[in-house]
């Protein structure tokens, strides 16, 4: 089935600045909380909320094989389970209605009033109900600067990092949508020279710039997902920041792993973009070397070209851009993150979110966290104005923005903002 809403040469007849993340080719798809207190999932056109609950109701749908509360839902988890062929009826059908030639809807001003919004009318919800989260660690730089950090930097890069993309199960409890605060976290640590543990506020707070895909009911249990059948169960892409306590990180992970320097926090942008919407902008990813096992080869071009961002911005102060990243640094794909998720047969359920890693790149100016970018608090970041930072301070909010851009459309996720808080005494 073709990708209509795809066509570079659409316009709509709302309004869309210069610039904007939302054109009509994107089509987002997330869940808001109407100016009426009442609960939607929706998508985005420009700065226009566009209510898909009472489209539906309205019979702007009325061809697709839709049950009557698709869209009443607090959660996309039930349209997500829809499959492939029905996300992309409904956003060829989306892009139908308001493209600036079909006059449905455009001229009928009692409808308009129902099923628009401005962007001040609205409350940005979590988009699915997260059932399970997996992290994975797949940035070859970032594991490279990281072993070379804390191990050796002649054998930064552990035996199993280039067969198999590493990952770990976190905590879905505490993924939280934009705008959201973030409590520093209380918890132990071992102090430089110390012999012994002590209990306190992470001193080593830091953001890892991510992306998170969200899947489909993608297999039964014991049923492997083919990698050339991966991508048709992943639904779309967050923005990810994966909050990280570096002291408690160090000091608990033998054996096991992260636990509460990571579960504390993890931060996504409230659009859900579609994988369909992200197609003109595939692109290869970087060479693997030694060639994986077949199950994780991958024929075609597995990664996509995704411009991003951070800033870190001291309460009252102006915003420093301290990091400038692209997704297709990732050395494993999502499509080899699904397949070696599931080849021992675990299944995945629509609304299980999975974690790209902290995606840094080849230059210092590309790393995707301050444990990079200030080299373990060796090298501090001076911010606008003169202030330094080595970690996130109390009262500092972080912001990731992403994009694509290519012949003259631009495709974004808008951006993900926190605000860290102080530790709550114990």
């Amino acid at each position: 089935m073709a990708i209509y809403a795809n066509d570079p040469r659409r316009k709509s007849w709302i309004n869309v600045p210069e610039h904007s993340d939302f054109p009509i080719q994107n089509i987002p798809f997330g869940v808001f909380l109407t100016r009426d207190d009442v609960i939607t999932i929706g998508t985005r056109i420009g700065d226009t909320a566009i209510d898909l609950g009472a489209m539906h109701q309205l019979g702007y749908f009325r061809d697709i094989p839709l049950t009557e509360d698709i869209f009443l839902q607090d959660s996309l988890n039930d349209f997500i389970s829809d499959g492939k062929k029905t996300w992309r009826l409904v956003r060829n059908r989306i892009a139908e209605v308001f493209d600036v030639n079909t006059p449905d809807l455009q001229e009928n001003e009692a409808h308009k009033k129902i099923i628009l919004f401005g962007l001040d009318e609205i409350e940005m919800q979590l988009p699915v109900q997260i059932g399970d989260y997996t992290d994975f660690y797949s940035s070859k730089e970032h594991a490279t600067n990281v072993g070379s950090m804390f191990r050796d930097p002649e054998n930064a890069l552990l035996p199993n990092w280039l067969h198999l993309p590493v990952g770990y199960h976190g905590r879905s409890s505490s993924i939280i949508p934009s705008g959201t605060p973030v409590r520093r976290p209380n918890g132990q640590t071992l102090p430089q020279g110390a012999d012994t543990p002590v209990f306190g506020p992470s001193k080593r707070v830091d953001f890892e710039l991510e992306m998170a895909f969200v899947t489909t009911d993608a297999n039964t249990l014991g049923e492997p997902i083919p990698i050339a059948e991966a991508e048709d169960y992943i639904f779309g892409l967050v923005l990810f920041n994966d909050w990280s306590a570096r002291d408690i990180q160090k000091w608990e992970y033998v054996p096991l792993g992260p636990f509460l320097a990571k579960n504390f926090a993890s931060s996504i942008s409230p659009w859900i973009v579609t994988m369909d919407a992200l197609e003109p902008f595939r692109t290869a990813s970087p060479a693997q070397q030694p060639a994986p096992l077949p199950y994780l080869r991958q024929e075609r071009p597995g990664s996509f070209d995704i411009h991003l961002e951070v800033d870190l911005i001291p309460d009252g102060s102006d915003a420093t851009t301290i990091c400038r990243s692209n997704f297709k640094y990732m050395y494993w794909t999502m499509a080899q993150q699904l397949a070696h998720h599931t080849v021992n047969g675990c299944k995945v359920n629509s609304g299980d979110m999975m974690g790209s890693g902290t995606i840094s790149g080849p230059t210092p100016d590309s790393y995707g966290s301050m444990l990079e970018l200030a080299w373990a608090g060796k090298k501090p970041l001076t911010l606008e104005g003169g202030q330094t930072r080595t970690f996130i301070e109390d009262g500092d909010t972080v912001v990731f923005r992403g994009f694509c851009e290519k012949n003259g459309l631009r495709i974004g996720f808008g951006e993900v903002s926190s605000r860290l808080l102080p530790a709550l005494p114990l």
